[in-house]
């Protein structure tokens, strides 16, 4: 890992409308990050439809590789230079049912982090993925996490065994969990050494409000910075190779 990464995690309250209303305000959101200097922009679990099960049994409403739709976000990722995070439910181009961080790269280049463990209504809609995916971006490693992923202590130390230095939950925690986030976010954070990030989804949800606490958790497992209310807001941070060297082990 070299110098510095400047990331953006985006605490986002979706559209109705589903996919088409969407897509224009993550092309907002990743400008607006990019004044800040983001070379990551995060988004949160299902940003693009919300987590709105039922919606997804309208077919349209499902993503696949190389969505035209998606024409516009890879547009600004290529002007930019940004890379992007965004949520969507995914069927891949043999006819698996996913539910996926999906990485749009500057270079006009996809790729998927597909949430291991499903919970609820989850399971009967999509098929589980098989463990982290891991993202390199200006020498950092970057681990992608979905929601239920980040209670499970293996899912991250699978992450930290690959070599990642920021571990990114895209996530939905309502009002009442943000105990339960903090713990989450923090614990993943010091027990790997290692940067976690959260983007949840923001505002009025079918689980109930938003907590919002999107942000950032250094490798001591304490709060750097987080959203200051549960609406759309960019919290941005320059993670600083420092702080890992710190507290990592000299073996890791």
């Amino acid at each position: 890992m070299t110098g510095a990464l400047t990331v953006s995690a985006i605490q986002y309250q979706p559209r109705e409308g589903g996919v088409a209303s969407n897509v224009p305000e993550h092309v907002r959101l990743i400008e607006d990050a990019d004044s800040h200097g983001a070379r990551l922009v995060i988004f949160p679990e299902l940003s693009l439809t919300g987590y709105d099960l039922p919606l997804l049994q309208n077919a349209d409403e499902w993503i696949v590789p190389g969505d035209a739709r998606l024409s516009a976000v890879r547009e600004i990722c290529r002007r930019t230079g940004v890379t992007a995070v965004v949520g969507a439910a995914l069927r891949e181009a043999n006819g698996t049912p996913r539910l996926a961080s999906v990485v749009v790269h500057p270079d006009g280049s996809e790729e998927a982090g597909l949430k291991t463990h499903l919970h609820g209504e989850e399971a009967a809609m999509f098929t589980a993925g098989p463990g982290p995916a891991v993202l390199e971006l200006d020498g950092w490693k970057v681990a992608l996490a979905i929601c239920f992923d980040a209670a499970h202590p293996v899912h991250s130390d699978i992450a930290a065994g690959s070599g990642a230095d920021l571990y990114a939950v895209s996530a939905l925690y309502t009002q009442g969990e943000g105990t339960r986030l903090g713990l989450h976010l923090g614990a993943r954070a010091m027990d790997n050494r290692m940067y976690t990030l959260l983007a949840n989804l923001g505002g009025q949800t079918p689980l109930g409000p938003s907590c919002g606490l999107s942000g950032f958790w250094g490798p001591d497992g304490l709060v750097m910075q987080h959203a200051a209310g549960t609406g759309t807001e960019v919290v941005t941070a320059v993670l600083r190779r420092g702080a890992l060297q710190r507290y990592r082990h000299p073996a890791m």
